[in-house]
């Protein structure tokens, strides 16, 4: 069992991380001023100027097809590049990416809707979660009626990301009653231009979800994303793609807060003495850095998988509960030792707070995720012996 880096790897890696240090973290004092006066952190113009300068270094489309201009890199190097971008809560991601269910896409449909998505000209969302129907995406109600050739699509759409800001959605709805989620749900691709509308949801922390309404929206038949019925297969191969990638970005904030909480705990002194030299402050400390390393193995080894095409599912599963759970955790502690300093809008631990909170409940909550780790126990889908077996 070798659990070094690649030469490759580390390469990778390292550019990642003094990227981040170099052209990212120098933004973080503007982004929160920014933020405090209710504006966009990182505006649309600053991301684009980044994206230039990574693609100029070679660094586009992570993990896009080489044949559409991209790295096509594995899970775990993809891991480790989130965990270097987790480190600033500054929402950089890199160019050159489209959502995993555009490749199934027809020639014309990636003519219009893939290449312009990685290229950066055009901008797509996600829509299967209604106001009835969040973990539970089969109790979607949208429907899509068919009309000669042309579709009628009727329902509201929410929380989804992206969706103020898309052109296009990839929208689920219910085209068969009778079968439902069993070949009754198809994925529709919509341009804004066919008459949906957005509206943004105000939110605790930066994350800026919509609200979708399609009121009679007539699209024609060839908008349809795959094949008729199969909507609800291709959206959980969405939801899917790379779920161990959320906690991934979690553990580089983890790490990067807890490196905080050290140099204010060495310079912070209290009744003579540093705070660092305070049992509680050291049991932070030590409860955070094994979390954090415990967290860093459960998301490797989910990628492991995905690289060498087991099923993934349990342990990606595990790695999205315990980040999440975990990561919440450590931010507490981080602003506890801080005090009350921890609390103002002026330290970005705060802000950390109220984001890393959004990872217990999005593609997947806490409680789903037990459901389904539990599950795949119970039923033998699994072992507690893990992969190894």
């Amino acid at each position: 069992m070798d659990l070094e880096l690649t030469g490759e790897e580390r390469e990778i890696r390292d550019w990642v991380r003094t990227f981040v240090r170099r052209e990212i973290m120098p933004m973080e004092p503007e982004v929160l001023a920014r933020e405090r006066r209710g504006e966009r952190g990182l505006r649309p113009d600053e991301l684009t100027s980044l994206q230039r300068k990574a693609k100029d270094a070679g660094f586009f489309g992570i993990q896009t097809p080489e044949a559409y201009g991209g790295m096509a890199l594995g899970a775990v190097m993809t891991a480790l590049i989130e965990m270097e971008l987790g480190r600033s809560f500054v929402q950089f991601r890199f160019g050159g990416d489209a959502d995993n269910i555009l490749y199934v896409a027809n020639d014309e449909q990636r003519a219009t809707y893939l290449v312009p998505t990685i290229n950066g000209e055009r901008k797509s969302c996600f829509a299967i979660t209604e106001p009835g129907a969040g973990s539970d995406a089969r109790a979607i109600r949208t429907t899509a009626r068919r009309d000669g050739d042309e579709w009628v699509i009727r329902g509201e759409k929410t929380f989804i990301t992206g969706g103020d800001e898309a052109d296009f959605v990839m929208v689920f709805a219910v085209t068969d009653r009778e079968k439902g989620a069993d070949g009754g749900v198809t994925c529709f691709l919509v341009d804004r231009e066919r008459g949906w509308h957005s509206r943004p949801i105000d939110t605790m922390g930066e994350w800026g979800p919509a609200s979708l309404v399609f009121d009679d929206v007539r699209v024609p038949h060839s908008s349809i994303l795959g094949e008729e019925g199969n909507g609800f297969e291709l959206a959980m191969r969405w939801i899917g793609k790379g779920r161990y990638l959320l906690p991934a970005r979690a553990l580089g904030a983890c790490e990067r807060l807890v490196e905080m909480g050290m140099d204010h705990a060495r310079t912070r002194v209290t009744f003579s003495k540093p705070i660092a030299e305070r049992q509680a402050i050291q049991w932070m400390i030590a409860d955070s850095a094994v979390e954090i390393e415990a967290l860093r193995w459960l998301v490797l080894s989910a990628a492991w998988q995905v690289d060498r095409g087991l099923d993934s599912r349990q342990a990606q599963s595990m790695a999205k509960l315990y980040g999440g759970v975990k990561a919440n955790e450590i931010v507490d502690r981080v602003l506890q030792m801080h005090g009350g300093m921890g609390y103002t809008r002026e330290l970005p631990i705060e802000r950390w707070y109220r984001e890393l909170r959004l990872l217990r409940i999005y593609e997947g909550t806490d409680e789903i995720q037990r459901r389904t780790i539990a599950r795949n126990l119970l039923r033998g889908h699994a072992s507690v012996r893990g992969h190894l077996g």
